[in-house]
């Protein structure tokens, strides 16, 4: 497998209210872009890294990741994807799409994620279980809870082979995928669920 990050980091920000769009919030004097880009670069199993950012700071995660490659992100996370996808090495096979608000990624999980498609899987999410209890909410308030035996929360990377994910962009009506996974299962694609962290 040829593999190839794409980092998710055009998002505003907006609920963080950090005045910065929140993968160039610092942490330890860092930005959040560059903690999650050292788990790619750094990681055996990955060889390109390609960062989608907000067009007008483009050239500072250059200037932050040199070993990436940088492109500007669209206005929506799904556009920013398609747009770090039409950047790719053209013998790149496999895909991990990771958000970088999860700057803090196990390599364990990358890990997994990358030998469940080595098995042959075609689409990989990384899930832990919901373990805080869930309640519907009303017009009045709180509503019933809800059963959360069987549900999980996805997490990121995601990994795919990159003709699903290609087809699975250029078969999508709209922005209303909130995730890769849930984009390629809608095209009738088996998504297998690995340990998250």
């Amino acid at each position: 497998m040829i593999v190839a990050a794409v980092l998710v980091a055009a998002g505003s920000g907006s609920r963080l209210r950090a005045g910065v769009p929140k993968a160039f919030v610092l942490v330890g004097a860092r930005p959040l872009l560059v903690h999650a880009a050292e788990r790619f670069v750094a990681h055996p199993g990955v060889r390109d890294v390609v960062v989608a950012a907000p067009a007008e700071l483009v050239e500072t995660a250059a200037e932050l990741l040199p070993h990436a490659r940088t492109v500007p992100g669209g206005v929506t996370r799904q556009q920013s994807v398609a747009r770090a996808l039409e950047a790719l090495a053209e013998d790149v096979d496999t895909v991990l799409v990771h958000d970088v608000a999860r700057a803090f990624v196990p390599a364990a999980v990358i890990d997994r994620v990358l030998a469940a498609l080595a098995s042959g899987a075609d689409a990989v999410v990384p899930t832990l279980p919901v373990t805080d209890t869930l309640r519907t909410v009303t017009a009045d308030g709180l509503g019933p809870t809800v059963d959360r035996a069987g549900l999980a929360g996805v997490q990121t990377p995601q990994g795919f082979r990159r003709s699903v994910l290609v087809a699975a962009h250029a078969g999508v009506a709209g922005d209303a995928a909130t995730d890769d996974a849930s984009m390629v299962e809608a095209a009738g694609v088996q998504v297998t669920a690995v340990a998250g962290a």
